[in-house]
């Protein structure tokens, strides 16, 4: 398909340039910069950055300037929850497109804003050069192909890297020496999927982070295919064993059923290519003689060919940014779901002892300091449910959370003046009116 012959003949604006603004002057931010300015068709005419510690403060204040300007669209890439969701309000409000990169907010109210725009017939838009909207494009491709997608996903953003010599693997700037890696590097034909995985997983390193779930949350938001367990599976994996790993149980995979979103961690030898950060859909083949014809030409596909891996296995960053905002800008349209659902929550749980008193901060990596992750079915706000991972931030705590609780709304006391607060109770009413 010839993207550019999409915009030059379907394009609801003039050929004049487009401003754009970006929030947010960080790596993502940077590498956008770095990238439109070779572009037709929209330029940068303002910048917007904020020290972490400052931006709850001048957030609101910050969007409302920016809302003023003469922009069509906002790129918001601050990583911030909360300085995001105001500025995206305050953008909407004011008739101008968003681009979201910051996927921390986009989990808790996303739903809310794609509504908010359709009313103010504008578009909020999830951001290509990060996975979830590349996930979702892949996903789409596929679906509109009929093709049936079994399990749609991302790699972690770190490979696992064997080197067969030493029995080495490194991962996320650590080395360890671990001799299961090396023994089920290439399973035996009579191992089972569950052995081999966990022997592979005795490796010290996290499989998952806060973030891995966070867009892959986004993901069920905008297809409406769901985890297959609240953790995710997140296996240890070679990227040609996607379609075997990642098919039903009753069919010598992982996965209880079809239709699903998960993600892995790329098992590579050194001179074997990178996945990290790229994304991946495990399709069903036409038929079984079409899945043998791939796997002759080189396509990853289970042994009897009936699941095909089809993958992407980059993301671009700021790079690729400019193909969401000409989306909104030009076509009306956004890069993610037509029919954006809280389907799933990213909720914490305590990983100790919490105590009366304490505030939950953001840390590196986007961690909350403390709390663990999952994804569950998306609830409204009470004070028996499970309140949003995100919403924990800047949240004090009320009452003592002992280790392996679920942090419930009960749990904290929220600032009612936060935006992101007021739009997740605005969700609620929209999507669980009873």
């Amino acid at each position: 398909m010839n993207i550019e012959s999409i915009f030059h003949q379907f394009s609801t604006t003039d050929s004049s340039e487009s401003g754009v603004g970006l929030v947010g002057a960080g790596e993502f931010g940077a590498t956008f910069v770095s990238q439109i300015h070779r572009m037709k068709g929209v330029k940068v005419v303002a910048i917007c950055d904020q020290q972490p510690e400052k931006a709850f403060q001048v957030a609101v204040q910050s969007a409302d300037w920016l809302a003023q300007l003469p922009l069509q669209a906002v790129l918001e890439a601050t990583g911030d929850p909360e300085s995001a969701a105001a500025t995206a309000l305050a953008c909407i409000k004011s008739g101008k497109h968003v681009v979201m990169a910051t996927k921390e907010a986009e989990i808790v109210v996303g739903a809310e804003l794609a509504r908010l725009a359709k009313q103010h017939k504008v578009v909020v838009s999830p951001v290509d050069g990060d996975q979830p909207s590349l996930l979702i494009g892949l996903i789409e491709w596929a679906r509109l192909l009929g093709l049936p997608v079994i399990a749609a996903g991302k790699s972690s953003e770190s490979d696992f890297v064997w080197t067969p010599a030493t029995n080495e693997v490194k991962a996320w700037g650590q080395t360890v020496v671990s001799r299961e890696v090396g023994q089920n590097f290439i399973p035996n034909d009579h191992h089972s999927w569950g052995d081999v995985l966990a022997n592979r997983a005795s490796v010290p390193f996290d499989l998952t982070t806060v973030p891995d779930l966070c867009e892959m949350g986004i993901v069920a938001n905008h297809t409406g295919l769901l985890p297959d367990c609240a953790s995710l599976h997140a296996p240890m994996a070679r990227t040609v064993e996607l379609p075997s790993i990642f098919r039903p149980i009753e069919e010598g995979g992982i996965l209880s059923g079809k239709g699903r979103v998960d993600m892995f961690n790329c098992l590579r030898r050194p001179d074997e290519l990178s996945f990290a950060g790229g994304v991946f859909v495990v399709i069903e083949a036409p038929d079984i003689e079409t899945g043998k014809l791939f796997a002759a030409k080189g396509i990853p596909t289970c042994p009897n060919g009936k699941y095909i891996l089809i993958h992407n296995p980059v993301h671009l960053l700021g790079a690729e940014a400019a193909m969401s905002i000409l989306s909104a800008v030009k076509l009306g349209t956004s890069c993610g779901g037509r029919d954006v659902r809280p389907v799933v929550d990213l909720i914490a749980i305590a990983q100790r002892q919490i105590e009366v008193g304490e505030l939950f901060v953001i840390g590196t990596r986007h961690v909350i300091s403390g709390l663990g992750h999952q994804l569950i079915g998306a609830k409204p706000m009470s004070p028996d449910n499970p309140l949003p991972y995100y919403l924990c931030a800047g949240a004090k705590v009320t009452r003592p959370i002992p280790k392996g609780k679920i942090v419930s709304c009960g749990d904290v006391e929220i600032d009612s003046n936060s935006i992101l607060y007021q739009l997740r109770q605005s969700q609620d009413q929209h999507f669980f009116p009873h």
